[in-house]
Formats: structure tokens, C-alpha cells, sequence
């Protein structure tokens, strides 16, 4: 019987952390183990280790349950630069990468965004993983990415026999996920540009842990950015999403983010007035990835399941059931036209074929959103 190669997963107790450990576990090849500070929800069957990923010990750990790949998930949000954020976000990367180089880790894994490089008047249509990364540094979160991103670059040219796989996602949007987007688009009252409607990237909350999972399972290396087919612009957006767009004179919006940062808005300015869209080239050629939802299904979806909490006056079962439809036919459209065409499929879980993947694809989020609450 061949020996599992082990993966560890830290953050499991949060949300991309423990998904993405689910998802591994259900691959027979891998031994997966979890790794936080608190325990993950019961009945997960991990194997669970209880622990910061500062602790000086964790390279002893790596090297006694020789692990073969590290994804790195546990990560702290703050809308405002903080110290504690930062060091557990940045000084902890730093230690987590220094004990995997010191344990003889193979790969590491890491989540990063496509915000890193800035939205700019001069930005291209499409940027390239080469970018700089000219992020404005007043989100907590952004500043901590790109203080990651600066130090993982100096990692590789000091460890190269180490494989560091960072994936840069777009705007994440879905049913569960609470990220930046999905906070702005649920919100009526969190304003727009005048004048400024630029266009928006995106990828779905399933397609990122299933991107994260990919990068686990097989070997690749290097830096993607990762999102979804069918970028648009954000007054399409808000408009799929049942948003209502409150426009305000760009110097008064600098001023109320200035003053009240993620109160005023949970995503900055400039990503609201500029373009910032990432090359997908290298996701689908070199990663072999690609994500199952287009990015109109992914807001469609949103959208029905926003609708089905906020009771809009008359909004019948009816309404709820077609936006649902309209989201499962568009995400099956997809898989079978990727099948059709012979795309990328190394994403597809291991054990299915591609025709019970496309017979399996349709989406119950709608529904298990309105039983949980």
C-alpha cells in the first residue's frame, strides 16, 4: 500500500482553512492534518493539532509528521492597519515559511488577492502575475498581503529548492463567504463613484477552495491569479445583485473613506473608480485550473440568496426557485462545455468522472442557506 503524503492545513478553525481541509480530506492519497489555535466544528474527522503558528516548536512538529505540503490559510481581516494583524499575519507567514525551510517541507501554499496590484488610471486591461504590487496600504488587509507577498519573493531567491505556490484571487463573491465584496453588495447604503464604473473581477467561494485544494494536490508552483470567466462592469454587477447604487462625487467618497474607513466602505475607492483585472493565462495553461462558476452565475446566485433573506414585498417562491434555476443551468452550461472542449481538468475531485462531475454539479447553496437559518 503506497504511504499517504501527508498536508498540513492551519486556520482550520476559520473558513477558507477548514473548507479547503474538508475538500483534501476527501482525497485518499493524503493524509491531511488541521492545524488552530481553536478546535474546528465537530465531526470533521481531522486530525487536529491544537497551536499557534508562531510557536517556535512548529518546525519539530513538521519534521516528526514529515510533512509534505503546508497550506497556509490562518490569516487574520482588519479593515484598518493594526499591530496585532500584523503580526500574526506577516511576522507569522514569516515564521511559518522559516520552519518549513527548516523542516524540509516541499510546498507551501499560500491565498493572496489580485487587489495586490492596485487599481491605477494606467493599469492594462489585464496584469500580469510580473506586476508590481502598487496597492494603497490604509486597508489593514491589503497592506498585510502585499508586506506577504514582498517577503514570500525574497523566500524563494533564499530557499529555491522550497515550491511556493501563491494564489491571487479576484473579488471573492458567494452564499457563505464573508469577504469585502459580498459585504458592499449586501449593503444599499455603501456608495459608488459618479461618473466611474469600471470593471469588476470575480471568483466564487467554491471555485477558491477548490483552486487551494488543486494547488495542494498536485505540483505546481509559482504565482496565479485566479478568477472567473466574464469579468464586468459594476454597475452590471450591482444591478445582477439587486443592489442599489448610491453615487457620490469622488472627493466627498475619498473624504468619508478617509475618515471612516470600512464603516463608510468595505472595499477602497480606487477599486470602485479604476480597472484592476488579473491575467488568467497562466492560471489556465501552467496552473491547469478553471473555475466552474462564471462569474454572472456566481452573482446570480448571490443575488437569489440575498433575496430569499431580506423579505421583499412581492417576491413569490416562484421568483426565488427561477433565480436559483438560472444559476445551476448556467454553472452545468459550463462544466459540460469545458468536458466538450477537453479544458482544463485536473481540478475535477479525484474519483469522479467528468460525466458524474456534471451530473453532481448542481448547486443546493440556496437551499441550504435558508435551512440554516
Amino acid at each position: 500500500m503506497t504511504e499517504q503524503r501527508v498536508v498540513l492545513v492551519d486556520g482550520v478553525a476559520g473558513y477558507w482553512g477548514g473548507h479547503v481541509a474538508e475538500r483534501l480530506l476527501a482525497e485518499p492519497d493524503l493524509h491531511v492534518i488541521g492545524l488552530d489555535t481553536t478546535p474546528p466544528r465537530q465531526g470533521s474527522g481531522l486530525d487536529f493539532i491544537q497551536s499557534d503558528i508562531r510557536n517556535p516548536l512548529l518546525a519539530d512538529l513538521l519534521k516528526e509528521e514529515r510533512v509534505d505540503t503546508y497550506v497556509h490559510l490562518a490569516f487574520i481581516e482588519s479593515d484598518r492597519p493594526n499591530e496585532t494583524a500584523f503580526d500574526f499575519n506577516v511576522m507569522g507567514t514569516m515564521k511559518v515559511l522559516s520552519a518549513c525551510a527548516e523542516a524540509g517541507v516541499k510546498r507551501v501554499i499560500l491565498r493572496s488577492s489580485t487587489l495586490v496590484y492596485g487599481a491605477q488610471p494606467g493599469n492594462s486591461a489585464f496584469l500580469r502575475e510580473d506586476h508590481p504590487l502598487n496597492a494603497k496600504r490604509n486597508f489593514g488587509t491589503l497592506r498585510d498581503l502585499v508586506e506577504i507577498e514582498t517577503f514570500c519573493n525574497a523566500f524563494r531567491g533564499q530557499w529555491p529548492q522550497a515550491k511556493l505556490t501563491l494564489l491571487r484571487f479576484a473579488h471573492i463573491i458567494g452564499p457563505t463567504a464573508e469577504t469585502p465584496l459580498t459585504r458592499f453588495l449586501r449593503d444599499d447604503a455603501a456608495p459608488t463613484l459618479f461618473g466611474f464604473d469600471p470593471v469588476i473581477q470575480l471568483i466564487h467561494e467554491k471555485d477558491v477552495v477548490n483552486a487551494l485544494a488543486h494547488a495542494a494536490i498536485y505540483d505546481v508552483s509559482g504565482t496565479y491569479n485566479v478568477a472567473a470567466s466574464g469579468a464586468m462592469p459594476l454597475f452590471k454587477l450591482t444591478g445582477l445583485a439587486g443592489k442599489l447604487s448610491v453615487p457620490v462625487l469622488h472627493p466627498f467618497a475619498y473624504l468619508g473613506e478617509s475618515v471612516l474607513g470600512a464603516q463608510f466602505t468595505p472595499i477602497d475607492f480606487d477599486y470602485l473608480r479604476y480597472a484592476c483585472v488579473g491575467d488568467l493565462k497562466r492560471m489556465r495553461e501552467e496552473l491547469e485550473f478553471e473555475p466552474t462558476y462564471a462569474a454572472e452565475a456566481a452573482v446570480r446566485e448571490f443575488a437569489a440568496v440575498r433575496k430569499a433573506k431580506a423579505v421583499v414585498p412581492g417576491l413569490s417562491p416562484q421568483d426565488l426557485e427561477e433565480e436559483h434555476l438560472r444559476a445551476v443551468i448556467e454553472r452545468r452550461k459550463r462544466i459540460r462545455e469545458q468536458v466538450a472542449t477537453g479544458g482544463p481538468a485536473r481540478h475535477q475531485p479525484r474519483g469522479h468522472t467528468e460525466a458524474e462531475t456534471v451530473a453532481a454539479s448542481a448547486d443546493s447553496s440556496l437551499y441550504e442557506e435558508q435551512n440554516h437559518d
